[in-house]
């Protein structure tokens, strides 16, 4: 991406790209509410992940950029009516300017993210990280990746077991990573 891909120019019709500042945890909601104005595009990109709760592995979604969403929509004719919209607190400015963002920046992260606005963040298991086992009798505890088997898609993990330090092989969809790609 070159400088002249960031200026943020207007597109013909007279609708720029805007950052809009939403309500905590409200980003889908506000999208929702502000798509259905006429003329007016939104994108909320969100991740996927998986977590280690009580109940085992859990999928999560998230806002990729908390409490922010990116509107496109004519300042003039729609700014009012985007900033009272359900979820939403106020479009960005920085004292009385509000900025439009460049089209390529959004087109970049529309390309990366995918047409659903969800981007799956897949766990990255290497010797030596820590992990926390989600499911099967070992639940709740912590361990030390030793090695990977991608054959029986099984990992070895290094377990404290009675005082002592034990090699465990656990499948590798029970366990849930730091370290996400």
């Amino acid at each position: 991406m070159t400088n002249e891909d960031l200026d943020p120019r207007h597109y013909p019709d007279g609708t720029a790209w805007y950052t809009l500042r939403t309500k905590t945890k409200c980003e889908h909601i506000a999208a929702a509410h502000v798509r259905q104005f006429t003329d007016v595009e939104t994108f909320c990109p969100r991740i996927r992940f998986h977590k280690a709760t009580r109940r085992g592995k859990v999928l999560f979604y998230q806002a990729m950029f908390p409490s922010y969403i990116f509107a496109r929509f004519n300042f003039e004719k729609q700014s009012r009516a985007v900033t009272y919209a359900n979820g939403v607190s106020t479009i960005v400015h920085f004292g009385e300017n509000y900025v439009p963002i460049a089209p390529a920046f959004i087109e970049f992260l529309k390309s990366e993210i995918g047409p659903d606005e969800v981007k799956l963040l897949k766990p990255v298991i290497k010797p030596g990280d820590e992990v926390e086992i989600a499911e099967g009798p070992f639940r709740g505890l912590k361990a030390i990746v030793h090695h990977y088997m991608p054959a029986k898609d099984r990992v070895k993990v290094l377990m404290e077991v009675l005082g002592q330090t034990q090699p465990v092989d656990v499948p590798a969809r029970d366990l849930v990573s730091v370290n996400y790609q």
